[in-house]
């Protein structure tokens, strides 16, 4: 069977090119955040950290779309090169907030650059790197949509309502 016509052909499958468009893209910024001695997932966490200073560690992870406990050793880690601070919130001692020290916020003007090298990196120009992006923002909340609905069609409304109340808190 030919893989045009194959409905299982790899090169075919979505999941199979966002796997590999995920960490190849990842792996070309490995050589840009070396000097900054940053991760990937790191540099996840000072984007968000750059844009809004100060956020507990529940927040970062909603933003990255991760768990708190996948988070916490990010900025453990980032605590050590002393680009961020953690400590506790003085209305809430179970929240933990993250700041950015002085080092953290004077890291922003090199991290700068890095869009820049990117795209120079990835062969791409702004446009075409905005109407993927818009794409894969259009994908994600197709994908977010479709789960919310599967949730909803199986959860009761006492359910519903807790998970609410969840996200609010």
């Amino acid at each position: 069977m030919s893989s045009t016509n194959d409905p299982l052909a790899l090169e075919s499958q979505i999941c199979f090119a966002l796997a590999v468009a995920s960490r190849s893209v990842i792996a070309a910024y490995r050589s840009v955040l070396e000097p900054i001695h940053l991760t990937h997932p790191q540099y996840l966490v000072m984007l968000a950290l750059w844009q809004h200073e100060t956020l507990t560690v529940k927040r970062i992870a909603e933003m990255l779309r991760l768990e708190p406990a996948t988070v916490s050793p990010l900025i453990k880690r980032l605590e050590v090169l002393e680009y961020v601070r953690r400590d506790r919130s003085s209305r809430d001692e179970r929240v933990v907030e993250v700041s950015l020290t002085e080092t953290g916020k004077e890291l922003r003007s090199k991290a700068e650059k890095i869009p820049g090298t990117m795209m120079a990196k990835l062969g791409m120009d702004e446009a075409a790197l905005r109407r993927l992006h818009a794409t894969m923002t259009e994908l994600i909340a197709s994908v977010d949509a479709s789960a919310d609905a599967s949730v909803d069609s199986s959860d009761s409304r006492e359910l519903r309502e807790l998970r609410e109340l969840q996200r609010e808190a």
